[in-house]
């Protein structure tokens, strides 16, 4: 474990049981919860690092270029939806026998106003929301604790991602695990660009958007 101060190990425990708290705890905030969680972590990075929250979590200003977000995110977006639709959920599928539980979103059929709200949504509490928490946080508290050894990564990405996908319950065992691999991949690919939380939220929210797509179409 690295040398910490008192404020760089407190802090942390402190977001992290608040977060646990708003996530299990009796109080529940429907649709904005990782929008309040998000921030709680920016509050907390600004006191931990000194008036640097985005930097801490891996906003990376000069990797904000059009390229990345509006062209190579997309695209790598596209790929990994195609991977979700052709291998990955067929394949989780065939292990459980079960199929995702895709009724929370049967509302968005055909509803064009429904589904510029989830766009919204999506944007807000996965792209930026999970991103800022799961990556932007717990990812990189992760490393700061235990360090960028190959084994500190690999238990980093799998803690996660299991976190990631338990949360997804309301889309049933296969869902789970379908989201969790996600977060997986979401995870290695926020590690392999170096922590660019910009890259991962973009991804992210294109990612759903194609799926919000697809739900208003009729096509999943």
């Amino acid at each position: 474990m690295n040398k910490l101060t008192l404020r760089q190990t407190a802090i942390p425990l402190i977001t992290i049981a608040i977060i646990c708290f708003l996530w299990f705890g009796p109080i529940r905030i429907p649709y904005i919860e990782n929008i309040v969680i998000s921030i709680f972590i920016i509050i907390a990075n600004y006191i931990e690092y000194k008036g640097k929250p985005f930097l801490a979590l891996g906003f990376q200003r000069e990797k904000f270029t059009f390229k990345n977000i509006f062209v190579l995110a997309p695209v790598l977006a596209l790929a990994l939806f195609a991977f979700y639709v052709f291998i990955l959920v067929p394949g989780i599928t065939h292990l459980t026998g079960v199929p995702i539980d895709y009724s929370s979103f049967d509302e968005l059929v055909g509803n064009l106003p429904a589904c510029l709200v989830a766009l919204v949504l999506v944007w807000a509490t996965a792209g930026f929301g999970e991103e800022i928490i799961f990556r932007g946080y717990f990812m990189r508290q992760f490393v700061k604790f235990f360090g960028e050894s190959k084994v500190s990564i690999f238990l980093n990405i799998v803690l996660f991602a299991g976190l990631f996908g338990f949360l997804h319950g309301y889309q049933g065992i296969t869902g789970q695990l379908v989201a969790g691999t996600v977060g997986a991949i979401l995870a290695l690919l926020f590690y392999l660009r170096r922590y660019d939380l910009w890259f991962v939220v973009a991804v992210h929210g294109f990612f759903d958007t194609i799926a919000i797509l697809c739900i208003y179409f009729g096509l999943a």
